[in-house]
């Protein structure tokens, strides 16, 4: 159940007074009072951020350009500004807190020209949109969303992959840590994290709908960011391997729409302590609420994948491939661990064709469907965006009726406003089929997981794939105790972890087919903790599986969804120990970069007069050079109690306490 309360308790002025006695400046505080917004109404319509008093963001512009040339933002006349206070009780399926209270105040700025701009100040952040009650069609040209911080702060940077076509590519990319002055000349993808000083600044967006995503350039001149939007596409075509359609020309403006309607938000996430920012709620509570009934169908879970191993079996006594075969033997791996899925990922049809329900002659789909589910494993479908798309109704209809539980959708590799669409469309039409998603190829989460939780999953991340083509200089334990502060700062992850073969530093190589992990066996482990993923891959291959049972055994005890998470210790950059609990229970992993680190876990958010029965998974005395070298170690805790913790290069723990 959800509760919204909203109390308009300040009217500064309304209509009956002309707009050139209205005041030109408006101020709106957090619950805490501890951030300010002060709005200015000038002849720009501008912002200012202030933590405890001190400036973190300076004056940014902030406007809409419509096609016919109106500013909307220049000259600004306000017709009035009403405040709000806003308190939000919202139950959150799949997400990693089971529900919350979300408290803001809010102003909304009523202008002559039938627009609006609303601020809200909540103590986590400062968030922002405009809205419009036109009834005719409403076509912008450009946005301009500054976030201008004056000085020359260090910025964490993911800067598109696609240089020539830059916001074309999969959302995925290392950080850039580095000063606002010395950033490269290409475009970050969101989140962006800039470190201010006392507090860090993440930039986000919210309720993305109907409208192009934002990318951010960096402006040296204002030492800040500026936002940056895909054209509307006028034209696309497709790439033969997948018949993937890409855009080939677009048009002058990047939006077109009709009637009444609210505009994404632009989101700063405000965090005084680096352990704030993976449990900040404020993508998920600006979006939309869910627009489906009933939620209980939707449920998440662990994969037995056969992409990342490249269906890698050996000891079997038939060849390993995309058949009948090697999936039942998936499935017989699957149900022996508890493990409610399998994922048949790209060739279950032939992706040259753009047709996905035509199924290759080597499997009978209906067959290995009934297989899995006598053995309590579903079945989740892989497929390209608009092949899905192309074939929405008939795909959902024919494969929900066959009994597979979901799609995994990839390959949109952009965020136009028609792409943004295709991504609303497609978990509308699953929803009405009682099918769930996981969006690869995706751009990061905007709260549509809010909207529609069916979509349980994103990648949008540099995850373990990376591994499979790493160039000479990837540093995946660097990312690793990076992202978690930023990009799972919008939503969950599809990073697919689970590798058997762990590498160290020096040992490390790429290889396609049979890929291996950088850093230790207990940073793998600890994965399946740190990570927000109602929907995780174990991305080995059964048979590599085999001698590893304990892993595997706390592999799939940790659940994918859960009650609470807190962040007890971690700097971004560094290190990261993340908590959960469900049901009582607690589990607990850390993460460390290519730096071996001692640390003191305290467990204070343990509950006052409980002892647990703790199981650590910890690095071996060898495991800087022996990456899957562990050892288990028993303990009994209690609430305040202090364990010591040594991570090795790479390397990290997982413990459950029951």
């Amino acid at each position: 159940m959800k509760t919204l309360k909203l109390y308009s308790f300040v009217l500064l002025f309304c209509g009956i007074f002309s707009a050139s006695a209205a005041p030109k400046s408006y101020t709106v505080a957090s619950p805490d009072g501890k951030i300010t917004v002060e709005i200015k109404a000038d002849e720009d319509l501008t912002y200012l951020v202030k933590h405890e008093g001190n400036v973190i963001v300076d004056e940014s512009v902030v406007a809409l350009t419509l096609a016919d040339g109106t500013v909307i933002g220049a000259s600004p006349r306000i017709t009035s500004a009403k405040k709000n206070h806003i308190v939000e009780d919202i139950t959150a399926p799949l997400y990693r807190q089971k529900e919350f209270t979300s408290e803001a105040n809010e102003i909304v700025l009523k202008m002559k020209n039938g627009f609006s701009l609303r601020f809200r100040a909540y103590d986590e952040g400062v968030a922002y949109r405009f809205e419009t009650s036109r009834k005719e069609e409403t076509v912008i040209a450009a946005e301009t969303a500054e976030v201008n911080f004056g000085k020359d702060h260090k910025a964490w940077l993911p800067y598109s992959t696609n240089e020539e076509k830059p916001m074309a590519m999969a959302f995925q990319n290392v950080y850039d840590n580095c000063n606002l002055s010395a950033a490269r000349d290409i475009l970050a993808f969101l989140p962006v994290t800039v470190d201010c000083g006392e507090v860090k600044v993440t930039v986000m967006e919210s309720d993305l709908e109907a409208y192009p995503g934002m990318f951010v350039a960096v402006d040296k001149e204002k030492k800040g960011l500026k936002g940056v939007f895909a054209p509307y596409p006028k034209a696309t075509d497709f790439y033969p391997w997948r018949v993937q359609e890409y855009v080939t020309e677009t048009e002058d403006f990047i939006a077109k729409t009709t009637g009444a309607r609210s505009y994404p938000w632009r989101v700063l996430a405000v965090t005084a302590c680096d352990t704030q920012l993976p449990v900040n709620n404020l993508v998920y509570a600006l979006a939309s609420p869910s627009r489906i009934e009933d939620t209980s169908w939707i449920k998440g879970g662990q994969v037995a994948w056969d992409w990342w191993n490249d269906w890698g079996l050996s000891g079997v006594d038939f060849v390993a491939g995309i058949n009948m075969d090697t999936y039942r033997y998936y499935i017989d791996f699957a149900a022996a661990n508890g493990i409610e899925y399998i994922v048949l990922d790209e060739g279950w049809y032939n992706p040259k064709s753009g047709d996905m329900l035509t199924v290759i002659p080597e499997l009978n789909l209906p067959e290995l469907v009934a297989y899995g589910k006598s053995k309590n494993v579903d079945i989740i479908l892989w497929t390209v965006f608009n092949v899905l798309d192309s074939q929405l109704e008939e795909a959902c209809a024919k494969y929900s009726d066959m009994g597979i539980v979901g799609f995994k959708v990839d390959f949109l590799d952009r965020d136009d406003q028609t792409a943004v669409e295709m991504a609303y469309r497609i978990a509308d039409a699953c929803a009405r089929h009682e099918l769930t998603l996981d969006y690869h190829g995706f751009y990061k989460p905007t709260g549509l997981h809010r909207t529609y939780p069916n979509v349980i999953n994103f990648e949008g991340v540099f995850g373990m794939e990376e591994v499979k083509w790493a160039v000479p200089g990837t540093d995946m334990p660097l990312y690793d105790v990076t992202f978690p502060f930023i990009r799972m700062a919008s939503g969950p992850v599809d990073y697919t972890p689970g590798a058997m073969t762990n590498a160290s530093k020096a040992d490390f190589q790429a290889i396609y087919y049979n890929p291996m992990s950088m850093g230790t066996r207990c940073h793998q482990l600890a994965a399946y903790i740190v990570h927000d993923s109602p929907l995780t891959m174990l991305c080995d291959a059964p048979t590599n599986y085999k001698g590893e049972e304990e892993c595997v055994e706390f592999i799939t005890s940790v659940p994918v969804t859960v009650d609470r998470t807190v962040i007890p210790a971690g700097k971004i950059g560094e290190y990261i120990v993340s908590a959960r609990e469900k049901d009582g229970k607690w589990y607990v992993g850390g993460m460390t970069s290519w730096d071996a680190r001692d640390i003191d876990l305290c467990f204070d958010f343990l509950p006052e007069g409980r002892t647990f029965d703790a199981v650590f998974f910890v690095d071996g005395v060898n495991a800087d050079k022996q990456g899957e070298d562990y050892r288990v170690e028993k303990k009994t805790v209690k609430k305040g109690d202090i364990v010591k913790i040594h991570m090795a290069s790479g390397g990290g723990f997982a413990a459950r306490l029951y």
